[in-house]
């Protein structure tokens, strides 16, 4: 569960009173990160004040949303060098030839996992970046899950309840079986070994480990993943079955009354595995 001092920080980023903006609208999309962008024509340089502004907005809410934006690419980069340099990859040419462009295809035609390589991580550089742009052409009709599902596992809670991260874990699992996951991370193998201590008697947990391990050990990606193999193989979409609430029992010394209670003594677990 979360400290004092770190709930006391949320409660005062939440209710930090802020200056109003003058020449943009800035509406935010939860009280502790996310602010949707608005009054600005991003394919055209805006003005001092905007740029000003934006700047001011990024610093306050850390992820900045423009909607309705149709730029080039060189518009695109274009806005991105109002904040500095833009950073060349530190990889071989990815997709083309330009090293400060990444383009992600949820297809066949990605030479890597949908997500995997859009940004990198530069934060042990003496001057890190400022930050990342990801400008979206098309949603696929695919499962992300964001940081909430991933392989064989889900996100840390680092707003918000067990309750709440358990029913969006729900939502997600009502998706066909048949949705990939293109999850963010590639955490699956480090996953699945805390699947099988949640259900050692889990034969899909231990062919897909047996799998993923062969993979990894081969430089592969053990994604996409689908729901209908997170649905067997995942403890988090599994806190309904008894053997996951026996071993989230065990481990939490007390009984636990709801599947959401099973949930919060998993992640608990998680955390510290």
């Amino acid at each position: 569960m979360m400290d004092q001092m770190a709930l006391k920080a949320i409660e005062g980023i939440a209710g930090a009173v802020r200056a109003p903006y003058q020449s943009i609208t800035v509406n935010r999309l939860t009280p502790i990160i996310g602010a949707e962008v608005g009054g600005v024509d991003l394919s055209q340089p805006p003005s001092a004040e905007q740029l000003t502004e934006i700047r001011r907005a990024f610093l306050e809410n850390h992820v900045l949303v423009f909607r309705d934006q149709l730029l080039t690419v060189e518009q695109h980069k274009a806005f991105g060098r109002l904040f500095g340099p833009l950073r060349a990859l530190p990889v071989d040419s990815i997709d083309g030839d330009d090293p400060e462009l990444v383009v992600v295809r949820a297809n066949a035609q990605s030479r890597f996992a949908a997500g995997e390589l859009w940004h990198t991580d530069g934060t042990a550089d003496l001057e890190p970046s400022m930050g990342s742009m990801l400008y979206v052409k098309e949603t696929p009709a695919i499962g992300t899950g964001g940081d909430t599902l991933f392989a064989a596992g889900c996100g840390r809670l680092f707003e918000g309840t067990p309750q709440q991260m358990h029913d969006s874990l729900g939502r997600l699992a009502e998706l066909p079986d048949s949705t990939l996951i293109y999850c963010a991370h590639e955490y699956t193998l480090s996953n699945l070994r805390f699947a099988q201590a949640v259900e050692p008697a889990n034969v899909d947990i231990a062919e897909r480990l047996a799998e993923v391990t062969r993979w990894r050990s081969e430089n592969r990606i053990s994604l996409p993943s689908n729901m209908a193999l997170e649905k067997r193989t995942n403890p988090f979409l599994r806190t309904g079955e008894t053997s996951v609430k026996e071993k989230a029992d065990e481990r939490s010394d007390a009984q636990n009354t709801s599947q959401s209670a099973v949930f919060a003594s998993l992640r608990a677990w998680k955390d510290k595995f």
